[in-house]
Order: C-alpha cells, then structure tokens, then sequence
C-alpha cells in the first residue's frame, strides 16, 4: 500500500489527507504545532472549491459556521462614517460562496480524518532522501513512498526539496498584520474600516466571537507601529491592543510561481507550491481544489496530470493578488475620496451590475477557472 507523509496540518494538509485516504493510501500528517491551529482570519470559500466541500460532505457543516457578515463601513480620521456597503459585496462573494472562520474550518477538515489519518504533531521534517526516508526533528526516520509540502508560503518542504524561497516568491510590495483585540467597538458581525494613504486598517467581529480581528495591510517595509503612527480612527487603540495580543501575525504579501510543483517523489500543494497572497481571497479555495485535484491524479498514477489539471487555474487566480491589493491599500487622498465616493453612489447608479462585476465578478471567474473531474463516484 501506498505511503504518503504530508507536512502541514493546514486546510491544504488535512484536505489533502482526506482525498488521499478516500483512494486508499496510507496517509500520515506531520505537524510543527502541538495542536490544530484553531483561531486565524476568516477565509472564502468560491466556485469550484465550494464543489470539493460538498463532495467531500461539509457544505451543511461549513454553512453552519458562517461569520454571517452584514455590513462593512468607512470611518474618516474623526470617526465619521463615509460610507457602507453590503458585507459579501465588500468581500467580493456571490450568493453561494461562503465565508469561515479558518481555525473553523481546519477543524471540520481534522475531525474528518482524524480517526483514518495519522497525525504527529509537534514535529517537523529535517531532511527528505531520494529513497523516500524522512528524517524528522523528533520522531526516528521513516520511509514513505510520497511526501506532499502542505506547509504554507514558507514552505519547508520546498526549501529541502527544491532550493531556497527566494528563487520563487515574488514581493507584491506590501505588508499583512492581524490579531485578535478586544471589541471595544461592539461590533456584530460587521467590519468597520478606516483607509488612508498606503494604508488600510480594518476590525470586524464575526457570530458568537466576543473578540475582535483587528487586519491592518500597508505598502513598504515599516513595521505595523511604523507604517500606521499618526492614522487617526481608532487606530492609536487598535495598535495598542495589538502589542497585548498573543496571536498577533505579520508577513509580506508574497506570491509562490514556480514551474513544476513535483520533483521526485515530492510534491506541493496549496501556498507552498502556488500563494496567491490573501490579497486574492483565493488561497483557500486554491488549497481545497489542489487538495482534490492532487489526490485524485496520484490515484491515476500521475502527478503530471496534477500539473495539467491545475495550471490554468492557479494562473487566474494569482493575477488577482497584485490587482486586488491596489483596491484594497489605496496610494492616494484623491484615490481614497473617489472610492467612497463610488460607494455611497453605487446603489443610485444605472450601470450599478457593471459596477458589481467589476468588484465581484473577476473573482468569481478565477474561481470557477477549472472543470473538476470526478475522481471518486
């Protein structure tokens, strides 16, 4: 029997290891973290990935743990609002696309597998030989036929097997921040967002979380006190909140392109072998389809057509990184103004659905960007 080892139990490593069982392989997770992580941001989950959720029967449950987003507003430096907008077309979501809390989800994926899936966690790959054996920081060396990088953007499997990340991470030029803080604000299922040159701060608070996620996102390489000192709103209370946190999270926004994901018996999938950044919106819906797609060509014997599968996909989704980020971090006062502008407007405006599929209708695309096949009647 086939015997794979995946490092990462991340939506992509507990996706992959439910598809992979689901053939028949023998699957074992390899986790640095004593646990699963819970927590994190909240994730969309579009198109062709909202397919492999209720293949693998977790729609209902996914939809269960919605954040049940209402609203987004803009405040001004003074705390004015200067404009709302519905909370899926702020995200950039149709109708059917869901929207999860990622420690959420991470745990539907765990509770799935746990039972027909060995995890070992608080340990890490060292070293993978050609043969197959894997040495590890802890645990004694085992042979495995297959190890899959489900390990993020900063993959360590891809570094051992591949080279160093610099060879294919490509800097989109801004920074990420994100924490939990205390809902000083009362928030309820809203975001609330303050925008000013180069630099976007954001709160929301999702159903039955009586905290806060405070999201800040700025261009250059300032730290997060650095970049956003001066900004008015609530930022001097939302920063200082951030240095109380014990989840706080920083990390460039960066891209993974690379042209081949396999190299021997090693493989990657989800951001270790193609990061879209979270500035796509699209990196869980890439590791649930790759995740799918993966298991399902190994099955057929090729990881070739993992590579053709996916290709086309992944390409459409990672242009929507660079582009989106210049909605998201605005460069400019006039750039700010005439986006609130455009909001307060939109509803008013008689090429209003054009408007819409301009700020949804991109995203959507990419994410349906693939004809999945159906490896598993």
């Amino acid at each position: 029997m086939t015997n794979i080892l995946i490092s990462g139990a991340s939506v992509a490593g507990t996706a992959t290891a439910y598809w992979l069982r689901r053939h028949g392989f023998t699957v074992t997770v390899v986790e640095r973290a004593p646990e699963i992580r819970k927590g994190g941001y909240k994730v969309d989950i579009r198109g062709a990935a909202l397919t492999v959720i209720e293949r693998m029967g977790l729609l209902r449950a996914v939809r269960a743990h919605s954040t049940e987003m209402t609203i987004a507003t803009n405040y001004d430096a003074r705390g004015r609002v200067m404009a709302t907008m519905d909370a899926d077309l702020f995200g950039g979501r149709h109708k059917d696309d869901a929207e999860i809390m990622r420690g959420d989800l991470t745990e539907l994926l765990y509770e799935l597998t746990r039972d027909e899936v060995e995890y070992v966690f608080d340990d890490s790959i060292t070293a993978i030989g050609e043969d197959g054996t894997v040495t590890f920081e802890r645990s004694a060396p085992r042979r495995f036929d297959y190890v899959v990088g489900a390990d993020g953007v900063h993959s360590n499997v891809r570094k051992l097997a591949f080279g160093e990340e610099k060879q294919f991470a490509r800097d989109l030029g801004y920074q990420i921040a994100i924490a939990t803080v205390p809902n000083h604000l009362g928030l309820d299922r809203e975001e609330a967002v303050h925008l000013a040159p180069g630099r976007t701060a954001n709160v929301y608070s999702t159903k039955q979380d009586g905290d806060a996620k405070a999201l800040f996102m700025w261009s250059g390489e300032q730290d997060v006190h650095e970049a956003f000192a001066g900004v008015g709103w609530e930022v001097p209370k939302l920063l200082e909140a951030v240095r109380q946190s014990d989840d706080f999270y920083r990390d460039t926004l960066t891209q993974i392109h690379m042209d081949s994901w396999s190299k021997g018996r090693v493989v990657l999938v989800g951001d270790a072998g193609y990061c879209a950044s979270p500035a796509s919106g699209q990196g869980t819906s890439l590791a649930l389809v790759g995740a799918y797609v993966l298991a399902g060509e190994l099955a057929g014997g090729s990881l070739d057509g993992y590579e053709r599968e996916m290709r086309h996909f992944v390409e459409e989704n990672q242009k929507l990184g660079p582009t989106n980020i210049k909605g998201i971090v605005l460069a400019s006062a006039g750039m700010i103004w005439f986006q609130l502008k455009m909001i307060k407007l939109l509803p008013r405006l008689p090429w209003k659905d054009a408007m819409i599929d301009r700020i949804a209708g991109g995203i959507g695309r990419a994410a349906n960007a693939i004809s999945l096949k159906n490896y598993v009647e």
